[in-house]
C-alpha cells in the first residue's frame, strides 16, 4: 500500500493537540468587522475545538500529523 497523504486544505485549517483532539479557528473573522462588536471580535480570535461527531473524519484527513 502506498503511503496516506495528508488533504492539504485540512492541514492548513486544523491542528492536532497533544491529546489527540483537533483544534479550529472560528469563522467570521475575515471581512465586514466595522459592524461586529469588539466583544464578539474578541471572542473570535480563540481557537475551538472540532465538534466530536466530526472529530474522527477530520484526524483521517491528517494521518501524518
Amino acid at each position: 500500500m502506498p503511503k496516506m497523504k495528508t488533504h492539504r486544505g485540512a492541514a492548513k485549517r486544523l491542528r492536532k493537540t497533544g491529546s489527540g483532539k483537533v483544534t479550529r479557528s472560528k469563522s467570521g473573522k475575515q471581512h465586514i468587522l466595522t459592524k461586529k462588536a469588539s466583544k464578539r471580535k474578541r471572542r473570535l480570535r480563540k481557537d475551538t475545538l472540532v465538534a466530536n461527531v466530526d472529530q474522527k473524519r477530520v484526524i483521517q484527513l491528517l494521518p501524518g500529523q
